[in-house]
């Protein structure tokens, strides 16, 4: 599955980029921010993360730049505790562009058509810029606040729970058009 925005291609990951992938990811700043990444981040993972398998109905993609196909991270939907959650990385030298949140529109617009009705995301409390990203997206806070498992950081850390009814969301885009 592939989805153009207007500066991004998201695209399914291939064997041959796990450098690309390595490079953006092998960050302690990065990988702290997320729950299933381990640090520090190896090529082997990188290898592995390009050649794991994907379900349709949970796509992941790759971000890359329309104009040039530089990589910018990576973006998706999967069950987590038996609800669909978005989750997403940016290499550092891509942070405060807009690139996660214009992703983060082309995923919610996947997760719409494949019939979702609510899409879930979490943030690190001390990553408040992911919060303003799932915002700008239109999630809202359930309130609730969480530990989480970083397999970067090797311990829990609290997270921030947020959600979206995608039905709002279809009715919002359905008003803006």
């Amino acid at each position: 599955m592939f989805h153009c925005t207007e500066r991004l291609l998201l695209r399914p990951a291939w064997p041959e980029d796990w450098q690309a992938v390595y490079s953006g990811i092998a960050d302690e700043g990065v990988v702290r921010n997320l729950a299933r990444a381990p640090w520090p981040y190896s090529q082997d993972d990188a290898r592995s993360f390009v050649e794991l398998p994907v379900d349709p109905r949970f796509p992941r993609f790759l971000i890359t730049r329309s104009r040039d196909a530089a990589l910018i991270g990576c973006i998706g939907i999967d069950m987590t505790a038996g609800q669909v959650e978005l989750g997403y990385w940016i290499a550092r030298q891509h942070w405060g562009r807009g690139y996660a949140t214009e992703a983060g529109r082309g995923v919610i617009e996947i997760a719409s058509t494949l019939g979702y009705k609510t899409l879930v995301a979490s943030h690190f409390l001390d990553n408040p810029a992911s919060g303003k990203v799932l915002s700008k997206l239109g999630f809202k806070p359930t309130g609730r606040i969480v530990n989480r498992h970083s397999c970067g950081r090797g311990a829990e850390a609290p997270t921030a729970e947020y959600s979206l009814d995608l039905s709002e969301q279809s009715a919002d885009w359905q008003t803006a058009a």
